[in-house]
């Protein structure tokens, strides 16, 4: 089982780093299907639905775990696919938040 599951977010405040490139890489191992941006800064992944309404059926899952974490993705809806963009916007790049985020989408979905 993929230990970001037993994990809860944590309030990330300024001033703390952000992930360096090889511990993205490393977490990003535990999130397969998700991608990370050229920069480095942002996790991502597009999920795709029979219609509209499995799209926002997703949308209010999400939205029910993140608020649970108190960590928000970003969400973009197009119909019948989501897509779905994490970062730690207090310190301008990856938490660990972000994949422990990804992994409980991915584990709900």
């Amino acid at each position: 089982m993929n230990d970001l599951l037993k994990k809860k977010c944590v309030p990330c405040e300024g001033g703390a780093e952000p992930l360096t490139a090889g511990e993205a890489h490393d977490y990003m191992a535990k999130v397969p299907g998700w991608v990370l941006s050229e920069d480095g800064k942002k996790i991502s992944r597009e999920y795709k639905f029979k219609d509209f309404i499995g799209s926002i059926n997703f949308v209010e899952r999400v939205a029910d775990m993140a608020k649970m974490e108190d960590h928000h993705p970003d969400i973009h809806v197009y119909y019948n696919k989501v897509i779905l963009e994490l970062w730690t916007h207090a310190i301008g790049g990856l938490s660990e938040n972000d994949f422990i985020v990804a992994a409980k989408v991915d584990a709900d979905k």
